[in-house]
């Protein structure tokens, strides 16, 4: 596993023909450790640890940055906090396995996947209080929400499907047949094609979304848990492999493997898309790779059992 000086890594992101890193930070879900961890990355260095408890593991950073929403499935229960402030705001009880959440891109609508009940709950943003919930297929996991906020994806593991919701009504408009096992789902900034992580069947499945239905599959590493999609590639965190798989979002054709810390889990793109950061879970890392490059170019320590499912980045200029 490799050993970094903080201060090295950093100029080392600066070397490598980035630039310095943008103003952002990575909200790291800690499971085993039960609290978030708020990660600069310019400088790769922790500036918070939040205690949450209840296994946290989903996370969702607003698209305004102000909140991050945690989901804790041993506490039934979302935790709201306050990103600038780093302090807990509010905990709302939904009751059930909450797993993976979402962020309308309008910041007024929390969706939150009960693993449990075949369900996903609705929370109203401003009043922190649940206001519906939407059934959908077994096992539900990842959580996507199209660029317009007029569909909503879930990935249905125990279905190998995937159910789209209009949030307007709440209907499950379609249930998409997809690979086996799918947990992590990732819409485009088109809003055209969603994809899957399908865990049982070691590969990704592509929907068209206007058309509703899988229009291929592309062959990844072992287990695979979440994709990220930046510089027209997909980046696909393979937990038995201790690798990300890229491949190429035009033809669909793997690109490359890149060996990462082990157990990867959760992963996303920087804004300016020229990073991709992955939580791995075994080796209480973040991995940072530069995504023209296709390498990792430093690590960070975090808390035991990083998990960060979801949309853990937050922009901060």
């Amino acid at each position: 596993m490799r050993t970094l000086v903080l201060a090295a890594l950093a100029a080392s992101i600066c070397i490598v023909g980035l630039g310095c890193a943008s103003a952002e930070e990575a909200f790291v879900t800690n499971q085993l450790s039960d609290d978030l961890m708020v990660v600069d990355l310019a400088t790769s260095r922790s500036v918070a640890t939040i205690p949450i408890g209840g296994k946290p593991a989903g996370i969702a950073v607003s698209p305004d940055g102000r909140f991050a929403y945690v989901t804790s499935p041993d506490a039934k229960a979302v935790t709201v906090v306050d990103a600038a402030t780093r302090q807990v705001a509010a905990r709302i009880e939904v009751g059930g396995g909450p797993l993976g959440i979402a962020v309308a891109p309008d910041g007024r609508t929390v969706y939150v996947a009960d693993w449990y009940a075949a369900a996903v709950r609705v929370i109203d943003a401003a009043s922190r209080r649940l206001t519906a919930s939407i059934s959908v297929g077994a096992s539900p996991s990842g959580l996507a929400v199209t660029p317009d906020g007029k569909l909503l994806l879930s990935a249905d593991r125990d279905d190998d499907s995937v159910s789209v919701v209009a949030t307007a009504t709440g209907e499950r408009k379609a249930s998409i047949k997809v690979g086996t096992r799918p947990f992590g789902v990732t819409i485009d900034a088109e809003g055209k094609r969603a994809y899957t992580a399908n865990v049982g069947s070691d590969d990704v499945s592509v929907i068209d979304i206007a058309e509703g239905r899988e229009i291929a599959r592309v062959p990844v590493g072992m287990r695979p848990y979440a994709v990220a999609l930046t510089l027209g590639r997909g980046f696909v965190t393979d937990q038995y492999g201790g690798t990300v798989s890229v491949f190429d979002l035009a033809s669909l054709k793997p690109v490359k493997r890149i060996n990462v810390g082990d157990y990867p889990e959760g992963i996303n793109a920087t804004a300016d898309g020229k990073r991709v950061i992955v939580a791995c879970w075994e080796s209480n890392t973040l991995s940072i790779i530069d995504a023209a490059e296709l390498k990792v170019i430093g690590e960070v320590k975090t808390g035991d059992g990083p998990r960060a499912f979801g949309a853990f980045l937050r922009k901060t200029e």
